[in-house]
């Protein structure tokens, strides 16, 4: 008998509504949470396009603010304390209209930097003296101690800075902003004036060159350059055509070695150091009637010199020449912490280390240029803020520039030490002890085959800083007038 067929059941699942609700709820939780997942992302591109938009504000305001600096110090306004001369207007300006050089050199340093892409909007340059209010030229600030340690502040903006929401909502972007001071900072008197009074601030200049001059002004003798009781610069004010009739800033004129040429060491003309420099010395190779300071070799290495170009020779002053002579040999305003060697004989290094310094390429050409960086007009500039030119022997700081092109930085912009001269005796063939009281910042024209340095003055430092702190407080200088950044005012 068949066992009769029952048919197969099927079995139908049947979701139930609560089961379905939750399917619907899921679907919307991985759609939030995808939403939620883009724009946090979306989110962190803005963060971190803002943040990088905000670094680059800032260090093209902290590098406009050091270019401004810069040109306030090699400029010569810190020589010029009180604006004898009436030229700041032509350092910040406006001048007829015209920006200063010191506020045209901040935009365009802040326009060489991009912010989020694109350059800034606007660049705001000020001048301030302390926590003093600030002015958009330095004229307002005449009478005050703004040319001691003069301040320059920098605003640069970036508008419409876009970023992905501003895209979703239509907006135009954001605004990026940044501020920088700086100051350019001059030991000379600083004690009694400016934001640092009654306090010493140590400076670490980088580089010094090893020429050492008595402390005496050329053009003024016996007038000194440093007031040794005070750290002042003594004969303030800015000359033009290379005279020293408005004061030491401009005055042009030639160092020239006190040392024989027939001797390996430095054996003194005449046998002694002259009490004071000699005006119209009657060097054979130089025009007659010329103004003239004498200097002697500073101590050189070691641990020697830093930054020495190729061109540069073995012999240890001729590299210091080149480079840079480590500051631990010139501790400024310390009683007998520097020292002056005589059994070096200076002439022929110098020659040699000064046209590998700054390219000049024919030293019998002492009255134009012939590679070298010039003023204009060579050796004796007539207008002032002073005009650097690049030369064509294509420098480290103007190797990419054609020639003719006005300049900011140069390598013929060198520092050498002050000493104090009175009652000192050198001692041919031995190292002699001397005190440091000031640095020149001097300008290299020209540099002739018998060691002779046509120079003209950018800037003088004292290394005291007050009348109640004379020069024997250790302050560490080997530069006039160093840029520093500081906290806005």
């Amino acid at each position: 008998m068949k066992t009769p067929l029952i048919p197969k059941r099927t079995h139908y699942s049947r979701e139930s509504s609560a089961e379905q609700k939750q399917r619907g709820v899921t679907i919307v939780l991985v759609a939030l949470a995808m939403i939620a997942i883009v724009a946090m992302a979306a989110l962190s591109i803005d963060v971190i396009t803002l943040y990088l938009a905000r670094a680059e504000a800032q260090k093209a305001a902290d590098a406009s603010a050091l270019a401004a600096a810069r040109i306030l110090s090699v400029s010569g306004i810190t020589g010029d304390p009180l604006n004898l001369s009436g030229n700041w207007v032509h350092i910040c300006g406006p001048d007829n209209g015209i920006d200063g050089l010191a506020t045209r050199v901040a935009k365009a340093v802040a326009n060489q930097n991009t912010i989020g892409g694109a350059t800034a909007t606007a660049t705001t340059v000020s001048y301030s003296i302390g926590s003093g209010s600030r002015s958009a030229d330095c004229l307002s600030l005449s009478g005050t101690p703004f040319g001691v340690n003069p301040i320059v502040t920098v605003q640069v903006r970036r508008d419409s800075l876009p970023t992905f929401f501003s895209r979703l909502w239509g907006n135009t972007g954001n605004t990026i902003s940044a501020t920088a001071a700086a100051e350019a900072y001059n030991p000379s008197n600083s004690g009694v004036a400016g934001i640092t009074a009654g306090t010493i601030v140590p400076v670490n200049p980088r580089c010094v060159k090893p020429w050492v001059v008595p402390n005496l002004d050329p053009y003024n003798s016996p007038n000194k350059f440093v007031d040794t009781d005070t750290g002042n610069i003594q004969h303030q004010g800015i000359s033009l055509g290379g005279t020293g009739t408005g004061g030491v800033i401009g005055e042009t004129f030639w160092l020239v070695p006190d040392c024989e040429a027939a001797f390996g060491n430095c054996t003194l003309r005449g046998g002694v150091l002259p009490v004071q420099p000699i005006a119209n010395y009657d060097v054979p190779s130089l025009p007659a009637g010329t103004i003239d300071l004498l200097y002697v070799p500073g101590q050189t290495g070691p641990p020697g010199a830093i930054g020495v170009p190729a061109c540069a020779g073995a012999d240890t002053f001729e590299v210091a020449i080149g480079g840079c002579d480590q500051p631990n040999h010139y501790a400024c305003g310390v009683p007998g912490a520097g020292a002056v060697d005589l059994s070096e004989n200076p002439i022929t290094p110098t020659t040699a280390g000064v046209q590998c310094l700054i390219h000049q390429t024919d030293v019998s050409n002492i009255t134009s240029s012939s590679g070298q960086d010039h003023l204009t007009p060579f050796r004796a500039p007539g207008e002032y803020p002073f005009q650097i030119l690049a030369g064509n022997g294509g420098t480290a700081f103007a190797a990419s520039l054609p020639a003719e092109t006005p300049v900011s930085t140069s390598a013929s912009i060198v520092s050498l030490p002050i000493y104090d001269n009175v009652g000192k005796t050198l001692v041919t063939g031995a190292l002699t002890p001397v005190t440091f009281v000031g640095f020149l910042q001097v300008f290299i024209n020209a540099v002739d085959a018998n060691g002779n340095i046509n120079v003209t003055v950018l800037n003088v430092s004292g290394c005291s800083n007050g009348v109640s702190s004379a020069v024997g407080n250790p302050v560490i200088a080997n530069s006039p007038v160093p840029v520093r950044l500081i906290t806005p005012p």
